[in-house]
């Protein structure tokens, strides 16, 4: 894991976490309680070359980035109500998306409270024991994942919403990289 910021740490110099960090960015400038948001990440030179009208429309210009790079593309809002899970399984990406990357706020407890958790809590029910919890804490995870297994993740904890207290490492969300990733499986 690292602290990292746009520009500032070696580890942004790959494409996917600077892809992530350009995400968490925009994701803190609409503040937080927000919705999860979904994104394409398309590579930027074939997003110029077969697509020039949306390149030039998000403001892609040929005058960019020479290096490898990802562009995100939020896609539309996720359905409220439907478990994230199961939304995630009904998703196939056509062949010119190369990652996907989500982000979405939760509330978490640190390890010392693992051993205050109730035992057989229904899902509403812990979630609303965690919520209730004086030691939780708000985080944004925003994790990306490429289509050869590539992951990356960025956390931002709502007490401390700074760029420059963004952790990134890329097992930091296994469980929702792991879903991510199955967005791209064939059958």
């Amino acid at each position: 894991m690292s602290n990292a910021t746009p520009g500032t740490d070696p580890l942004a110099s790959n494409p996917l976490t600077r892809a992530v960090l350009e995400i968490d960015e925009y994701a803190s400038g609409l503040g937080w309680d927000q919705p999860a948001r979904l994104f394409a990440l398309v590579d930027t030179a074939r997003l110029r070359a077969e697509e020039p009208g949306l390149a030039s429309q998000l403001g892609l210009d040929e005058g960019g980035e020479e290096t490898a790079s990802l562009t995100p593309i939020e896609q539309d809002e996720l359905p409220s109500g439907a478990p994230l899970d199961e939304f995630l399984a009904t998703i196939a990406w056509p062949d010119a998306v190369t990652g996907c990357a989500l982000t979405v706020e939760r509330q978490m407890l640190p390890p010392s409270a693992e051993g205050s958790v109730p035992k057989g809590l229904a899902d509403t029910e812990l979630a609303k024991w965690v919520a209730e919890h004086p030691d939780r804490q708000e985080v944004r995870m925003t994790v990306a994942v490429l289509r050869d297994g590539t992951r990356e993740s960025a956390l931002r904890l709502r007490e401390k919403d700074s760029p420059t207290e963004v952790l990134t490492g890329a097992r930091l969300v296994p469980g929702l990289a792991e879903a991510l990733t199955a967005t791209f499986a064939t059958d």
